[in-house]
């Protein structure tokens, strides 16, 4: 199979780079926002080449020389690993702005990589704009490619920018289907408890930044990991706050965001802090991956600095009880980001818990399981007449989702259904999957 070319956006903060990679790869899934220094990560997407094929994309955190914010060094060495793995390089100029001091001290720092740069004013339908001035020119990167990635205009000439910096498209042969399948796994939780430092320690790769500041993560990163012939892909996700504490615009988009890609995924690693132990907002951020339908695991993180793990254990069971009761099946991992001690014990509960989340159960073990249920312990009574099961269906799977039908008149409280939903929680394996049984009534 041929490699797949790769394309990478670059420029000083604010100057239109996601709202670029979001019309490359025709997504939204770069944050977009008029404050400078939104996009910290390298986020990867995949864009259609107008010949046939596909390249990657990678957009970079906001390009700055100067040291004075702790992130500046972190986001030029993220910007830097992605160019030296580009084939190409998009330097992204403000047509309105013209080229400030930082762009000539960014064109020199690319010249000096010795990597082939595309110069490309955005916001070029602006009226101000004048490509013919020699401002541009003073660069040193040739001519520059005139667009407004807003409204899409100059695409195509982009494009043949592009091209002869990219290998000609090869049609693939058909490839094998990998073993094992895929499966999407999202990293969430609140600001701070170390999601980046545990996807660099299952990759080991520094590919996410982690600093001690809260909030690093703004954007949602695809990462793929392949293990034991299945493959992984890991979304990081921003740090989730509770809405009223979301004051700023980014983290409200980051919110958004969070939960956009919790419906992508299939799996869910809810990382919380060992030290500060489980809080409401822990219960909030996970109430959002149950109400999604994901399998969930309980990943207690920076278990290294806990002293007396017995204790540790035991706290951390009393507070499931109190704050994620509907989490208390699901699997528990002790671990340490940091040092990578307990990390290993993810895979293979991810792997059984995903072929959990896709149970298939026949009708007829269905029925058999839920009419032994019924029968040692019956709901109230409908009315006048006794309670009756006619049959039972699984009507959804990934998650697993159940509907009975009945001839009582309303369906029974909760707690029978909870019920139900435990027997066959225990009968079939189902720990940290959202199972759920529906009783539809109807007269006999």
């Amino acid at each position: 199979m041929s490699r797949q070319p790769v394309v990478v956006v670059v420029g000083r903060p604010n100057v239109g780079k996601s709202t670029l990679f979001n019309r490359l790869t025709r997504s939204r899934r770069a944050l977009v926002h008029d404050l400078p220094g939104v996009t910290r990560d390298r986020i990867f997407g995949e864009a259609e080449r107008p010949g046939g094929g596909s390249v990657i994309v990678i957009d970079t955190g906001g390009l700055l020389m100067a040291d004075e914010d702790i992130f500046v060094p972190l986001i030029r060495g993220q910007a830097e690993s992605a160019i030296r793995d580009g084939d190409v390089v998009i330097l992204l100029l403000d047509g309105v702005a013209g080229p400030i001091p930082e762009d000539l001290e960014i064109s020199g720092y690319l010249r000096g990589l010795g990597v082939p740069v595309v110069p490309v004013v955005n916001k070029s339908d602006r009226k101000e704009v004048d490509l013919q001035s020699h401002e541009f020119h003073r660069l040193g990167l040739g001519n520059p490619v005139a667009i407004s990635a807003e409204h899409g205009v100059g695409m195509g000439e982009l494009w043949d920018a592009l091209d002869p910096h990219l290998p000609a498209f090869e049609e693939d042969e058909a490839q094998p289907e990998r073993v094992g399948g895929q499966i999407p796994v999202a990293v969430i939780g609140r600001p701070n408890v170390g999601k980046s430092s545990l996807i660099n320690r299952l990759l080991g790769d520094e590919r996410l930044l982690v600093t001690e500041v809260a909030g690093t993560t703004r954007d949602a990163v695809d990462t793929i990991l392949e293990k034991d012939g299945v493959r992984y892909q890991f979304v990081d996700t921003a740090g989730i706050r509770r809405k009223g504490r979301t004051d700023r615009g980014p983290e409200v988009l980051s919110v958004v965001m969070a939960r956009r890609y919790l419906e992508r995924a299939d799996l869910c690693l809810l990382v919380v802090d060992a030290e500060e132990g489980i809080t409401n907002q822990d219960a909030h951020v996970g109430g959002y991956a149950w109400e999604a339908g994901r399998g969930i695991i309980l990943v207690i993180n920076k278990w290294d600095l806990v002293t007396d793990r017995a204790e540790g254990r035991e706290r951390t069971e009393d507070q499931v009880g109190q704050h994620l009761k509907f989490m208390r099946h699901s699997p528990r991992i002790y671990l340490s980001a940091l040092n990578g001690k307990g990390v290993h014990r993810l895979f293979p509960v991810m792997r059984d818990l995903h072929r959990a989340f896709q149970t298939r159960i026949s009708t007829n073990e269905l029925n058999r399981l839920i009419r032994t249920a019924w029968e040692r312990r019956p709901p109230p009574m409908a009315g006048k007449k006794a309670p009756k099961i006619y049959y039972c269906s699984q009507v959804h799977y990934a998650p697993p989702r159940f509907v009975l039908f009945s001839n009582l008149l309303k369906p029974p409280h909760f707690s029978y259904i909870r019920y139900l939903e435990n027997v066959l929680r225990e009968a079939l394996g189902l720990d940290g999957v959202p199972i759920r049984v529906m009783i539809r009534g109807r007269q006999s």
